[in-house]
């Protein structure tokens, strides 16, 4: 009877409508959105004509801001891989202390909102800093702010998105076993001798692959070149495609879906080959003995920990502390005294203004209601992937990548071309409403809250499905009583990771955005736009607040997630390989009367 309940098929189980939920899923955020776009690039008016689209894509303007766009992309990347890849490094290892809060600290910064950063660096340097007033260290009065224009841009967006080499890097690390490090050890080879000689190596292809996930983070990227770009007339692609459908309205969306597509095909194809790249080299375990630290640092442990120190301070302490004292004093750019400490900015933004008050809880219900929704309906569509659609499963979910892999500002058009005329049969339009913001949100986000579910829905064992279809419980009761009680952390962990990342975001909601649907990203953007970089500050703080509280309840949930959940996670402070101690120049191993088995290294 248990071997015929298990060849059953998934029509014969009941699962119709769910792997039709699943198709729907896909089909609703993630297919329709990319075609639109696609037709609306290649054959706008209805008919095929690609001309339109060539030349849309070489004009003057055009082919400028696509050579910022490379350029910033490509210089930032080569801030990022450095610095994200040494802090993986010293953090899987060594023996630094403190490993968990440098590594929640450092990934918190890329969970602040790219406009977020940019205007705390703005705001850190220049005539008009309250911390370089403060300090007497101000340049002379009308002087250029060094963060604007491309110099700023590539700093910022390389310091931005370090934190993503990190964790593609911590990834490639947990999956070297420790064989390979004790048997260098035997050898009698130095610590730093591993690293360059045996672990780089292996980790080649995640090196690339993280470069790569880099450079496409800066192609998409809205908030840091429209703050420190825009003012000086630096437009990279997404800028410049926000400035012609503000300017002109829906009457340029061939043309902006022509630009779109072309941020669209570079995004792809890097995070495609990022994939590809990363899955070719990842070692497989024969048994589950994961590399762990093995460098004790020694007296050298105190310059290490004087570099994650100046890490995260440079891309975070001193950039809050920026955002912080602008936000104290009474106008941008006064120096920060007892006299001139005011909370009046904070105020403002939270209790006098409409805008920014109604900004604050459109966000909040937007993200919220999104991240509650995909939490809620992440459980089925991770049940019908993982157990009804068989071989299909692999395109399934390339095509649940495809929001999340296009830039936001790629993913809005998409939304407009999609809903700027009234629905078939219903004949309600989405356009300009707060529902188009949800749905982008939900689009954008999906994958994001996936990722958890799908691998806690690996872990859960088939037998206990069986038993119960064989006491008669159809799909639904499976479902409630056996699925939903095991995926519910991984399901609100998704969720609160898509709050976090939709609560302040800009890029997709800078153009669906209508009055009355403000989002505090956009309001943000606003208030810097004009001139009230006190109160943009002031609402800044509040935003990182949330993101951080956001955060630490993750984290509280992190033990009961599925290992890799949380991007930050680190392992135990101590950890030591099993059955070695640390030595000076690396694992010594300790005497146990017996052989050990080691673990065989497969590829």
């Amino acid at each position: 009877m248990r071997q015929h309940i298990s060849t059953k098929s998934f029509l014969e189980r009941g699962g119709f409508g769910l792997l039709a939920f699943v198709a729907l899923t896909v089909l609703a955020f993630d297919v329709l959105p990319a075609a639109r776009l696609l037709l609306q690039a290649l054959a706008p008016g209805g008919s095929f004509n690609p001309d339109a689209a060539l030349s849309a894509l070489s004009s003057r303007s055009a082919l400028n801001a696509a050579r910022a766009s490379l350029e910033t992309a490509f210089l930032s990347s080569l801030i990022a891989l450095p610095l994200g890849g040494a802090v993986a490094l010293a953090l899987s290892v060594t023996d630094l202390r403190g490993r968990r809060i440098v590594s929640f600290l450092f990934v918190l910064s890329v969970m602040i909102s790219p406009q977020v950063m940019a205007l705390a660096f703005l705001h850190l340097a220049g005539p008009a800093s309250p911390i370089l007033n403060t300090l007497g260290l101000a340049p002379e009065a009308g002087s250029a702010n060094p963060m604007l224009g491309r110099g700023g841009i590539v700093l910022v967006m390389g310091l931005h998105h370090a934190p993503l080499v990190y964790v593609v890097m911590s990834a490639g690390l947990k999956r070297i076993p420790s064989a390979v490090v004790e048997a260098a050890c035997i050898d009698g080879a130095h610590p730093m001798r591993i690293v360059t000689d045996h672990l780089l190596p292996l980790l080649r292809p995640h090196l690339v692959g993280a470069a790569l996930l880099a450079f496409v983070a800066g192609i998409g990227n809205f908030g840091i070149p429209a703050l420190l770009g825009a003012p000086v007339n630096y437009l990279t692609l997404p800028v410049l495609i926000y400035r012609r459908l503000s300017s002109f309205g829906t009457g340029v969306l061939s043309d902006v879906a022509a630009l779109g597509l072309l941020v669209a095909i570079i995004a792809i194809v890097c995070v495609a080959a990022s994939q590809f790249l990363t899955r070719r080299g990842e070692v497989h375990l024969e048994q589950d003995v994961p590399l762990q630290p093995f460098w004790k640092l020694g007296r050298a442990g105190a310059a290490a920990e004087a570099f994650a120190g100046m890490v995260i301070a440079v891309t975070l302490i001193l950039p809050m502390l920026s955002l912080f004292t602008a936000a104290l004093v009474p106008s941008y750019g006064m120096p920060l005294t007892l006299s001139t400490i005011t909370l009046d900015n904070f105020v403002e933004v939270l209790a006098r203004q409409d805008v920014t008050v109604r900004a604050f809880l459109n966000s909040l219900l937007y993200a919220g209601g999104a991240a509650c929704l995909l939490a809620t309906f992440s459980i089925p569509v991770a049940y019908g992937l993982v157990r009804l659609m068989g071989p299909a499963r692999i395109l399934a979910t390339a095509l649940l990548e495809i929001s999340y892999v296009l830039p936001g500002i790629v993913l809005a058009i998409a939304c407009i071309l999609l809903f700027l005329k009234p629905l078939p049969l219903v004949g309600v339009s989405l356009y300009a409403t707060p529902w188009i913001i949800v749905f982008a949100y939900l689009a954008r986000f999906l994958s994001v809250t996936l990722k958890p579910v799908l691998a806690g829905m690996e872990q859960i064992d088939m037998a206990q499905e069986e038993a119960a279809a064989i006491d008669g419980a159809r799909l639904t009761q499976r479902l409630v009583d056996i699925v939903l009680p095991s995926l519910l952390p991984a399901a609100i962990a998704g969720g609160l990771m898509a709050f976090l990342l939709a609560f302040s975001e800009l890029t997709v909601s800078a153009l669906l955005w209508s009055a009355g649907t403000e989002t505090i990203g956009v309001v943000l953007y606003n208030l810097e736009e004009a001139g009230l970089g006190s109160q943009a500050s002031a609402v800044a703080i509040v935003t990182v607040t949330v993101v951080t509280l956001a955060m630490f309840t993750l984290n509280a949930l992190g033990r009961y997630l599925p290992s890799g959940t949380l991007p930050w996670h680190c392992e135990t402070e101590g950890a030591l390989v099993p059955g070695h101690r640390l030595g000076r120049t690396g694992i010594q191993s300790e005497p146990t009367g017996q052989i050990e088995p080691r673990p065989v290294l497969s590829t």
